[in-house]
């Protein structure tokens, strides 16, 4: 770190100790942990808008939202897990020269705290779900486990999702309201992609049997996916991978495994396969073969060239996963 800048270096410490004392929130803090503090002017710098984003979700939002006008750079490409994300001194610097953020919020991005809320001083930080937050929407989920903070995987759920665009659009035409008119084409366009992807996922679900629908997880980032398209959702640790698995919860999956007759589990492209493998030999050896199903996209989009570069594509590819991996019957 010699060669950083005495402010850079500074904003690097802020977020490592943002991180260490993010783990110590508790119910009582607020739920996105970085709320901006202000909404600057209307953009009046050179174009292209410089925009930083999170999650891949929102990076590629942000893109199609502002098409030409923005200029997009994403901390957190395929494979990554926002909840363990530490930003690097490069992630600081480009946080700092950004005219506009935009992160999940919810506490997903938990390590990145205090740098977020020092930005947001200066500059637009916009929490995609604060509208959400702000109008207690009932979909919210808020896990006990959890410390009190809502569920933070709201992109699962593909209308949800929808409807904390509208709010990133909304935030994007105050910022530049000269291209207003253009954002919103771009933002309906985009959503109308989103609404036909719900479409597929519902349609897809309901060729497997009401009691088959189960899904097993390495931790709980499925429950708005699962609630929105009709499964139950079972997952080993909670909604941070950071959790430990409970003492008794893996015998208690075995068990349901077994009594439900599930013919598989799945794992997860940003955590170790092991977790969830750990459940077919306790299995086998009460006579009930269960089997990996195959890798879902819980906290990032997949690797460009494959189905689930794109957040419909991930939605899709997961869906298509799932229910290819719990139909009893081959071919559907």
């Amino acid at each position: 770190m010699r060669f950083l800048s005495p402010l850079v270096r500074l904003a690097v410490t802020s977020g490592i100790l943002a991180g260490i004392l993010a783990g110590c929130h508790t119910a009582s803090d607020d739920h996105h942990h970085a709320r901006p503090t202000k909404q600057a002017a209307p953009f009046t710098g050179e174009y292209p808008i410089q925009v930083v984003c999170t999650t891949g979700p929102i990076t590629e939002a942000v893109r199609k939202i502002g098409g030409p006008h923005v200029s997009v750079t994403g901390l957190m490409g395929p494979g990554i897990d926002p909840h363990l994300f530490r930003a690097a001194p490069q992630d600081v610097e480009n946080l700092q020269k950004a005219d506009v953020i935009v992160y999940n919020g919810l506490h997903l991005e938990g390590r990145l705290a205090g740098i977020l809320d020092a930005q947001s001083k200066n500059k637009p930080v916009i929490a995609v779900t604060d509208q959400l937050v702000a109008e207690n929407d009932p979909r919210l989920r808020k896990p006990p486990e959890f410390e009190g903070f809502f569920d933070p995987h709201v992109w699962h759920d593909a209308i949800l999702w929808s409807d904390c665009l509208n709010y990133l659009t909304e935030q994007m035409q105050k910022v530049d309201p000269s291209h207003a008119a253009e954002y919103q084409k771009n933002h309906d366009d985009y959503i109308a992609e989103i609404t036909a992807t719900d479409d597929y996922c519902r349609s897809q679900v309901a060729t497997l049997p009401e009691e088959g629908r189960i899904l097993v997880t390495a931790h709980d980032a499925f429950g708005y996916f699962s609630a929105a398209y009709g499964l139950e959702t079972e997952p080993l640790k909670g909604v941070s991978t950071e959790d430990e698995i409970e003492i008794g919860r893996l015998d208690d999956v075995v068990r349901l495994l077994i009594e439900k007759n599930i013919p598989a589990v799945f794992v997860e492209s940003a955590i170790s396969p092991r977790i969830v493998r750990a459940l077919i030999e306790p299995c086998e050896a009460q006579g009930h073969q269960v089997k990996i199903g195959g890798e879902l996209y819980a906290d990032a989009l997949g690797q460009a060239g494959t189905d689930a570069e794109t957040y419909p594509g991930m939605l899709r590819a997961n869906v298509d996963t799932i229910v290819t991996a719990l139909n009893p019957t081959p071919g559907g």
